[in-house]
């Protein structure tokens, strides 16, 4: 059924472009020295956040459907909602369902895990050993592991990501403790064969995202499958022994390792027969590793030597449209009738544009999570390369390029709307570096002025907001009045402001109740000149 929009009688629109622009990773926290944002020199962001047209927008929790308000937002959920113009029920929320119901453990893939594990094979669990509860969260695991031993699988192996981003910089042992005293304590009183196979940082192992450096994935892929990597006895003392020789390290740029026995040999290869669940639920990180696994003419990395008989399964399906990977646990949201459908089906041209780290959530989140043009005569969508460097060390990032290109895209008068992510804040935030974060912030806010003047020249708009807090954010005081550094995101609220040189009152902002990412695509379509769509939630500006 063809999708149709509305035209407001009062209000058209202006005679340039619309263009979004998402500062990822910029809050609004409190006024003082862990605040970047605040720190930072920000003369447009400034007018911005005192301007009429301005007003806060919350971005974490129930607001873009994950279980609690203690949960922090994201950039995949954040800009699932930004584009869907609803809430759906997030990653975690249907993980917890599933398994409070028990359903994930009556499909069809569960099914033929356990004849695996049942005819003597190994059960592997990959993925992100943390509570952040935005890739994944060590509850499941724990959940997995408890219905393995109630099955009466003989052999379960844990290959651990170390966070160190969604959560402390240097918290890894929180998380490895429990679970190697879980499994230690399994295998004794079960006669069972439960352990941590390998592990390492989630930025130097297995967890890349949108074909940035495969090279993490390789480096997985050789400490999961063939066991190289450097050798431990057990996760607990790789972790210890990390912390001691470099001071300065965090858990998220550990190298790889593997736990070994007292013969050396690797404890947990991963081998013919054997069953692989990686057990994150968000996809941009979980692509890559899950294409190894799956694709049989796969030519990224020499995987040495053909598996022939692997069982994988991912969390959720982490790319619906090319259906990677082919057997999946848990249903992913189902969002149909984005913003950009709806568009596309006015026949409005637009663009996106961000650099690699978030390039696939301005187009494939954006989407919800859909893969590809929606329909490539009315689309462009650019990738800036990112650098592949940690980001405190450049932290101007691709900001300046991506505004260029923008600049561009804009001036060839071919483009009704346009959006655009810029990754300083928050993948510089992740880092913990005030001084680099600063830089980040600043950076972001003159491209940001550059970028409305031009939208000023073209008699545009321009909406300036952000997916979820981090920069926001740098440090917290323990209760001895210590600083402790944090590389996770906030939970504060967003900001969200409208500009448009020729605003003569056509709209005043309507200071909604509830007021979330979710309420943003309404907002669009009103500035563009149509009505809302029926069940979006309501737009932040009612035409006067």
């Amino acid at each position: 059924m063809p999708l149709t929009l509305k035209k407001l009688h009062s209000f058209h629109g202006r005679k340039g472009p619309l263009l979004l622009i998402i500062m990822d990773g910029i809050g609004i926290g409190r006024q003082d020295e862990s605040n970047a944002v605040y720190v930072a020199n920000t003369p447009n962001l400034d007018r911005l956040f005192q301007s009429q047209l301005y007003t806060q927008l919350k971005a974490h929790g129930t607001a873009v459907g994950l279980p609690t308000d203690k949960d922090m937002g994201n950039s995949e959920v954040g800009h699932n909602a930004l584009g869907a113009g609803r809430v759906f029920d997030q990653g975690a929320r249907l993980v917890n369902k599933a398994l409070e119901s028990g359903k994930i453990f009556q499909t069809a893939i569960w099914g033929e895990i356990e004849k695996r594990a049942l005819s003597g094979g190994t059960v592997h669990f990959i993925g992100l050993l943390s509570d952040g509860n935005v890739h994944s969260h060590i509850h499941h695991l724990h959940l997995l592991i408890d219905r393995c031993v109630q099955s009466g699988f003989k052999h379960v192996k844990v290959h651990a990501l170390l966070d160190g981003r969604d959560v402390g910089e240097r918290s890894a042992l929180d998380y490895v403790i429990p679970t190697q005293e879980k499994l230690t304590r399994i295998s004794r009183d079960n006669a069972m064969d439960y352990g941590i196979a390998s592990g390492g940082g989630r930025m130097k192992v297995t967890m890349d995202r949108y074909n940035a450096d495969w090279d993490v994935v390789q480096r997985g892929w050789e400490a999961h499958v063939l066991g190289k990597g450097r050798s431990f006895r057990t996760a607990v003392h790789a972790v210890e022994t990390f912390y001691s020789e470099d001071p300065k390290i965090t858990d998220q740029y550990m190298d790889p390792f593997v736990i070994v026995d007292d013969q050396g040999r690797p404890t947990g290869l991963i081998r013919d027969g054997d069953a692989v669940i990686f057990f994150n639920f968000r996809g941009d990180r979980a692509i890559e590793i899950s294409r190894a696994f799956t694709e049989k003419d796969f030519s990224e990395f020499d995987r040495g030597g053909p598996l022939q008989d692997i069982l994988f399964a991912g969390m959720m399906e982490y790319d619906g449209d090319t259906h990677i990977p082919p057997n999946f646990l848990v249903q992913p949201p189902d969002i149909d009738r984005t913003i950009s459908e709806y568009l596309c089906s006015e026949g409005i041209k637009m663009f996106a544009i961000s650099e690699t780290q978030k390039y696939g959530h301005v187009t494939y989140f954006w989407n919800g999570n859909r893969s590809g043009y929606i329909n490539e005569a009315l689309e462009t969508y650019v990738e800036i390369p990112s650098d592949r460097i940690e980001f405190d060390k450049a932290p101007k990032m691709k900001a300046l390029e991506i505004k260029d290109k923008t600049i561009e895209l804009l001036r060839t008068n071919e483009y009704r709307f346009g959006r655009l992510n810029f990754a300083n804040g928050d993948m510089v935030g992740h880092t913990a570096s005030m001084e680099a974060a600063v830089i980040a912030v600043e950076t972001v806010d003159k491209c940001v002025g550059e970028l409305l003047e031009v939208i000023q020249e073209m008699e545009g708009i321009a909406v300036v907001t952000a997916d979820h807090g981090n920069a926001d954010e740098m440090f917290t005081i323990d209760k001895d009045g210590r600083k402790k550094p944090k590389t996770a995101h906030s939970l504060n609220p967003v900001p969200f402001a409208i500009v448009d040189p020729l605003y003569q009152g056509e709209y005043q902002m309507a200071h909604l109740e509830k007021q979330g990412l979710s309420n943003v695509a309404s907002t669009l379509l009103n500035l563009l000149g149509y009505e809302g769509v029926e069940d979006y939630d309501p737009s932040l500006i009612k035409i006067v």
